[in-house]
């Protein structure tokens, strides 16, 4: 490496000062609050409104078919015009016109809206990810990604942990009126967090390389498995399990505890797996134990008796599910130069979104053949069928690393 490329590896692309971070900070949490304040009160609210489950699976499930359709085009419109700063501001309008949409009463239409909105909303994520690592030299990429993860987990636990408590004090607008709220002050401070007027550049997104992109093998494997796991995670904590609470007596502040038994131990694990879990037990090894875990815990959300023994199966599959995530994030983008990762990371990202679409829209029409406890049973299947995939590729990337040896 030149000293000229050495130079530029070690300087950010903008310069910053430590206010210039905070408020990012502050942006991206006010982001994820704001998508994520009325998430564990969701399929109550629906349930109290008199909506099937057949219609609360659909609507929980409108969020991720959003994702599959816009985030790639939302991602190439960023990279063509070199500018992440008004993505965060649509990330942020979108947010709230999706809480004032499920504030309309009338029809189920309304809470679809709202739903499809905030997948709107998630589709400007990938805007954040990649103002946030300009902030940072390229030699501190990991610490910038593992930084802004964080704040994903904190955004997205502040959010949800109000969201149960308003409900509770004031009633189900409450937590909706609270996401508007967030997304004004989020608006409002996005306008001043920095970006040069010539925008970011980075290898952008590219059509000429998707289907290089597609055709590789580890990069399908991966996103199959996320696909499932994404399943699991959108029946469960984001989906059913909030459902399975109130039937057992929960208040909306007690389903404030089952969130928080559930995201921080989630949080907690993404953090351990990289450091911790990986390097001693193996990539693959740890990816199966979380599937194996988030399986046996997401079926026994389906036979826990009470609050106490439903909390106990969120701390756990809370844990194992917070596992695998950020493991296949990074296998997603591994093989490829880093002209080609953006490309891989767009498609990756969308095509995860079936599972958020998939898992409570299944588990919905489940639900309301045969009750909706079988709804975690096949939350539990698709995680058995993970593991399985699992078992095959890594015997099946053993024998490739054995044979290059």
């Amino acid at each position: 490496m030149s000293a000229v490329e050495k130079a530029r590896d070690q300087a950010p692309l903008i310069q910053t000062t430590r206010s210039d971070h905070i408020l990012f900070v502050v942006v991206t949490l006010l982001y994820w609050s704001t998508l994520y304040v009325y998430v564990p009160i969701l399929s109550p609210f629906m349930k109290s409104g008199g909506y099937a489950d057949v219609l609360i699976g659909i609507v929980l499930g409108s969020y991720g078919f959003v994702q599959m359709l816009v985030r790639f085009p939302l991602g190439l419109l960023s990279d063509k015009l070199h500018k992440r700063k008004p993505f965060l501001m649509l990330g942020m309008i979108t947010g709230m016109l999706s809480c004032l949409l499920f504030m309309i009463p009338g029809s189920w239409l309304w809470p679809l809206a709202g739903r499809m909105m905030s997948g709107v909303c998630a589709s400007a994520w990938v805007a954040f990810t990649v103002l946030y690592a300009a902030y940072f030299a390229s030699s501190d990429a990991t610490k910038a990604m593992s930084n802004i993860s964080f704040m994903t987990v904190s955004g997205q636990l502040i959010g949800m942990v109000l969201s149960g408590w308003l409900a509770d004090t004031y009633g189900w607008n409450a937590a909706f009126m609270a996401g508007v709220i967030l997304g004004i002050f989020g608006l409002v401070l996005a306008f001043a967090v920095k970006e040069p007027k010539e925008g970011v550049t980075r290898s952008p997104i590219s059509l000429s390389h998707l289907r290089e992109v597609v055709r590789t093998p580890s990069l399908r494997q991966v996103s199959t498995l996320s696909i499932l796991a994404h399943c699991v995670l959108f029946i469960t904590m984001f989906g059913f399990t909030p459902l399975k609470a109130t039937s057992l007596g929960a208040s909306d502040g007690q389903l404030t505890l089952i969130v928080i038994a559930f995201m921080v131990p989630h949080g907690l694990a993404s953090l351990l797996t990289g450091r911790w879990l990986v390097p001693r037990f193996g990539t693959w090894n740890v990816i199966g134990t979380a599937y194996l875990l988030s399986g046996i815990f997401t079926v026994a959300i389906a036979f826990a008796p009470n609050l106490g023994v439903l909390a106990v199966t969120q701390v756990l599959n809370g844990f194992a599910q917070g596992m695998h995530l950020p493991i296949l994030l990074g296998l997603a983008i591994q093989p490829f130069e880093s002209s080609k990762r953006a490309t891989a990371m767009g498609f990756y990202q969308a095509i995860y979104s079936i599972g958020m679409f998939a898992g409570p829209f299944l588990a919905g029409f489940i639900n309301d053949m045969f009750g909706r406890d079988y709804g975690f049973v096949l939350g539990g299947a698709f995680a058995l069928t993970a593991l399985l995939l699992t078992l095959v590729w890594k015997r099946s990337s053993s024998r490739s690393a054995a044979s290059a040896a």
